[in-house]
């Protein structure tokens, strides 16, 4: 588990000379090869998994196998009629694209705190399905200002910024119960 900050890329390595996430994880995982379970856009922050086998990996993104929460502050007030659109599907420039879930949290002057439940996520999805909508007040786009992933699947973000640590075993086997995988056992040694 790692929690990505916002401004990092998910990459190995960059011909921009923009920071990674493997700037900041511990130089083992590069050299071990422990790879991304999905991505996180640069303007955005959280929950990143990472693994060393690519056949988990494909499992644990496969579209519909595990729920990932968002919390997300936009610009602009949305309606509920639109609250509703987003779960229906709202036509974007590339896609027509919806959210599994959607609430609002809370309201900061002319922001809207929300929580964002996505079973499939395609590039910058949320920013996306906001951009497509309109602020009733100013007839502008909403405008994604803050985008963190909270939660994947069973497993909750529970960690500062740019930290990490392994996973537990209840953890990796409740991600496993949802892949149909073979449990795993035993106990991990920490580099």
């Amino acid at each position: 588990m790692f929690h990505k900050p916002k401004g990092t890329i998910v990459t190995l390595s960059d011909e921009k000379n923009r920071k990674t996430v493997y700037d900041i994880l511990p130089r083992f995982m590069l050299e071990d090869r422990w790879i991304p379970v999905g991505r996180l856009d640069r303007d955005s922050r959280g929950l990143l998994l990472f693994t060393r086998e690519g056949g988990l990996s494909d499992l644990l993104t496969q579209p519909g196998k595990f729920s990932k929460f968002y919390e997300v502050s936009i610009r602009g007030r949305i309606t509920e009629e639109q609250l509703q659109q987003t779960l229906q599907g709202v036509k974007t420039p590339i896609d027509m694209l919806k959210f599994k879930g959607v609430k609002t949290l809370g309201y900061a002057g002319p922001k809207t705190r929300l929580m964002v439940e996505l079973t499939e996520g395609k590039n910058r999805h949320i920013r996306r399905v906001f951009g497509a909508l309109q602020d009733t007040q100013s007839h502008t786009p909403l405008k994604v200002l803050d985008l963190k992933r909270i939660q994947i699947g069973p497993v909750k973000l529970d960690i500062p910024s740019s930290q990490w640590r392994f996973l537990t075993h209840e953890e990796e086997n409740a991600l496993i119960d949802g892949t149909s995988r073979p449990k795993r056992r035993g106990r991990r040694t920490k580099r």
